[in-house]
């Protein structure tokens, strides 16, 4: 399994602390399945602010804890991406590799939970013609989204894809996250689950549970979603989807 959405990286951003924290993750996310992993290190979010996220040091720090896993013996593979957080401006990271997963196709977008920009949908749209394809973070933590869900069909029908936190449907968000969670699984709205860990105690990696229950919702196309599609995103492959 692929876990596309978390915060691995020691003393980067708001997820790990130390490189024995890390260790710790990455082991409990080896005994659920998960071969590989994309790093989503948080960017361009007002929490950063003086914080040193650069395409240069993002790329050091994952070279170096992939070594530190290599010689562990967790066989885990590490991969290159970030969490944008949104702004008016974004097409501006077109030519941002960490930004758009290196490929330049794709880029991970986040918003304040309680509140959803009036532009977002010129920006999102300006991304497309631009021929990045944006995917938007756990969307089923933002309260707009929580009271109307069709938002995540108008995104999807704009060319968007959706990214679910793998804590949402199994009740780790909260129970507002859980119901909006399953109503975008059943519909078969999303195409990736990510468990965005960011600690080894409360956020850690939840994939394999799940991903069992999402199979209980969606039977086999469960699997696409820490699979063929977030493979997807690594590679740069298109993704073509249908909202139903």
């Amino acid at each position: 399994m692929i876990d596309f959405h978390n915060h691995i990286l020691p003393n980067i951003d708001d997820g790990s602390s130390s490189i024995k924290v890390s260790l710790k993750m990455l082991k409990f996310a080896e005994e659920q399945g998960i071969t590989d992993v994309v790093n989503t290190v948080h960017y361009k979010h007002p929490k950063m602010v003086g914080k040193d996220i650069t395409f240069e040091r993002v790329s050091k720090q994952i070279r170096k804890l992939q070594l530190v896993l290599n010689e562990n013996n967790i066989n885990i593979k590490l991969h290159f991406g970030a969490e944008t957080f949104f702004n008016e401006n974004l097409v501006e990271l077109s030519n941002d590799k960490l930004a758009t997963f290196l490929s330049g196709k794709y880029i991970l977008i986040e918003f304040f939970t309680n509140l959803l920009p009036k532009n977002q949908k010129e920006v999102l749209f300006e991304l497309k013609m631009n021929g990045i394809t944006p995917i938007i973070a756990h969307p089923e933590r933002y309260k707009a989204v929580q009271q109307n869900i069709n938002i995540v069909a108008d995104w999807l029908e704009s060319g968007c894809l959706i990214q679910i936190d793998a804590g949402s449907p199994i009740g780790l968000m909260g129970k507002k996250a859980q119901l909006a969670s399953e109503i975008i699984i059943k519909n078969k709205w999303c195409q990736i689950i990510g468990s965005d860990a960011h600690d080894d105690k409360n956020r850690n990696f939840c994939l394999k549970n799940s991903i069992k229950y999402i199979y209980q919702l969606i039977g086999d196309e469960a699997y696409k979603l820490v699979n063929d599609y977030p493979m997807s995103v690594i590679l740069g492959s298109d993704i073509d989807i249908s909202v139903n």
